[in-house]
């Protein structure tokens, strides 16, 4: 089993040999046994349960709560010609019907979904049929309750298990607590599981903290220090283009980057940043899942995140080829003071959570007992603007919803346009015949994008049709809407705007289910983890890896000796060395010549005239150990 192992990470991935523990949970889930992987930021999680999915018969069911993840690893896998498909929120119902289907009767080896799916009996039926090997749980940390990013539906999880209950399952995450840990076995119904844990030390990253007030300056310098890729962490979209500017002019290059930038043009400054034709990337946390470049030389943080959990994932990708990198955090007292602020209203009052829901209910004009599943464009600032919400406390309403299963929102959405014929080819050679005008768009279609699209959603650009037509692209989306409305094909229009997904049918707000014991206790474990974050910054005594290892249940004496703690204690032992030595050269001096001036003593003693020696020459006086005596001689006290 190894062999083969290794022979589908070669042919698959390029790979001679696997990363330390990825071998081990390979050939723990290929073997048929539950797997619960712990590996950090960077550490290969994809490979664990890529690899054992292509040495299996069967497709493998991937769990996932990030579209954009999703989407990223799809496209991976096709480039290597492996068939994978994915089903997220935005999709139309018949597009998730063929996608369904052709995981079915088609040789597909990956369907991604995110876990509120799960309970959807249009996937529920299909997924009877399919011939399952094993199912991937990534971000396992969502389900629990004390998880950094709890998804409730991740909790219904293990109800699918019994359709396959000869299909092992492994569960993957970054970073888990012991608490998170015991949660994930007991919630998954993971059976005796092969635990598989990788230390959260990265030896090669050097974690610091900076308290200044002129944070772009303090970056500045450290890019100046630290030569090589960086990216920039801010919480905020407007901070991203100012800081971007600002580095512009002390001459570093630099891209911005937020969710609600262009679809394109975020792709464009990814592969700017990627290929190393811009070296600073100024972002949210919108940016860096699924990015895997190796070789970012600095993590910079400019505002403090939310918990350790975040943290950890944002600094760890730096350093990814395990050469020396850097993290560091700048703050003040004021970030330290928001931070405490934004937990205390994370959680709103239960009432304003259902004003919230009954606005959003009535601004989509959704009727009660309706669109189960249903996604609707939303634009958050003509939403509070329509309601007179306020903005902060309306998002931690709409991210309570999601949490308590109710809703699901994308902020950073992007769907390109699909299209599958939806008759066989005579049909279509019919149609062509009885439609002349829509004939040259059919067979423009056919040559770009050939016989697949009777089998399967392809994504098309209307441009490059319309390039090609010589027709202006307003008429080529005409066409293809004409073409859907005759049945011919199934056409999902670019969508680029965030969404909101209903994912139970709607409620009357007043009798919305929410689970006020779990909201006060979630309310609660917000406000610890927002300490925890400040304990982290405030303390200058405790090594930083050590820090992170305890908060996640790794127990550590050795320091890291990199980090800016350890630093710092290294700079004081060596004074405090420097500073026993010259006490005995001063004593040893003036033992020899029991009278001299400052700069003869000093001299004398080996040593410069600088403020460190000056200092030593003071404490000895205030310890009553020398004198000095009124024509300005240094002497012993006997």
């Amino acid at each position: 089993m190894k062999e083969q192992a290794l022979q589908v990470l070669k042919t698959f991935f390029g790979f001679s040999d696997f990363r330390p523990l990825q071998e081990d949970i390979v050939l723990s889930i290929a073997g048929g046994k539950d797997t619960l992987a712990l590996l950090p930021t960077g550490g290969g999680k994809s490979i664990c349960f890529q690899v054992p999915a292509l040495m299996k018969e069967g497709i493998c069911l991937v769990i996932s709560p990030l579209i954009a993840l999703m989407k990223d690893q799809v496209d991976a896998l096709k480039r290597k010609n492996v068939l994978a498909a994915a089903v997220y929120s935005g999709m139309s119902k018949r597009e998730i019907d063929t996608i369904l289907d052709n995981c079915i009767y088609g040789n597909y080896k990956f369907l991604y979904v995110s876990p509120e799916r799960l309970k959807t009996e249009l996937f529920i039926a299909r997924f009877r049929q399919m011939k399952v090997s094993m199912i991937a749980v990534d971000e396992a940390h969502c389900i629990s309750q004390w998880g950094y990013d709890f998804r409730k539906p991740y909790l219904d999880i293990a109800e699918i298990r019994p359709f396959h209950p000869e299909a092992p399952m492994i569960a993957l995450t970054a970073s888990a607590t012991l608490t998170v840990k015991k949660d994930i076995i007991e919630k998954l119904e993971l059976k005796a599981p092969n635990i598989f844990v990788k230390s959260f030390a990265r030896p090669n990253l050097s974690y610091a903290v900076r308290f200044v007030e002129n944070k772009i300056e303090m970056a500045v310098k450290i890019l100046q220090k630290v030569p090589g890729a960086s990216i920039i962490y801010v919480r905020n979209r407007k901070g991203t283009k100012d800081i971007a500017t600002a580095l512009h002019a002390e001459g570093v290059s630099a891209h911005f980057y937020h969710a609600g930038l262009d679809n394109k043009i975020r792709d464009a400054r990814q592969q700017d940043w990627m290929a190393g034709k811009v070296r600073v990337m100024v972002a949210t946390n919108a940016f860096g899942m699924g990015i895997d470049k190796p070789d970012v030389r600095s993590v910079i943080h400019l505002d403090l995140p939310e918990n350790l959990e975040n943290y950890y994932q944002e600094a760890g990708r730096a350093g990814r080829d395990e050469l020396k990198a850097y993290t560091v955090l700048l703050v003040n007292e004021n970030d330290i003071k928001t931070i405490t602020e934004r937990a205390e209203i994370a959680y709103p009052p239960i009432e304003f959570i259902r004003k919230v829901y009954q606005s959003l209910a009535n601004f989509f004009r959704v009727a009660v007992g309706s669109s189960l599943m249903s996604s609707y464009d939303f634009d958050l600032s003509e939403f509070i603007k329509t309601y007179q919400l306020q903005l902060m406390p309306t998002y931690n309403a709409l991210k309570v919803m999601q949490e308590e299963g109710f809703l699901e929102l994308n902020e950073s959405f992007f769907s390109p346009s699909s299209l599958h014929f939806l008759v066989d080819p005579p049909k279509l050679y019919e149609f062509q015949i009885a439609n002349a005008k829509l004939d040259p768009l059919v067979k423009v279609l056919l040559r770009m994008y050939g016989g697949e699209l009777f089998s399967t959603y392809i994504s098309i650009q209307e441009e490059k049709l319309a390039q090609i037509l010589n027709l202006p692209q307003s008429e080529i989306i005409r066409g293809l809407e004409q073409m859907d409305q005759f049945g011919i094909i199934a056409y999902n229009k670019r969508k680029e705007k965030p969404q909101v997904t209903f994912l139970t049918p709607r409620y009357d707000a007043a009798q919305l289910p929410l689970n006020v014991r779990r909201i006060q206790e979630r309310s609660a474990n917000s406000k610890e983890k927002a300490q925890s974050i400040v304990s982290y910054v405030r303390n200058d005594k405790l090594c930083r890896t050590n820090q992170l290892l305890h908060y996640f249940g790794e127990e550590s004496d050795l320091a890291c000796g990199v980090c800016d703690v350890c630093i710092a204690m290294k700079k004081e032992e060596r004074k405090a060395e420097l500073e026993s030595k010259l006490r005995v050269q001063i004593i040893n001096t003036l033992q020899k010549f029991p009278e001299l001036s400052i700069e003869e003593l000093l001299s004398a003693a080996g040593t410069k005239n600088d403020p460190f020696s000056v200092g030593v020459l003071r404490e000895m006086e205030d310890e009553g150990l020398i004198e000095t005596a009124d024509d300005g001689k240094i002497k012993l006290v006997n």
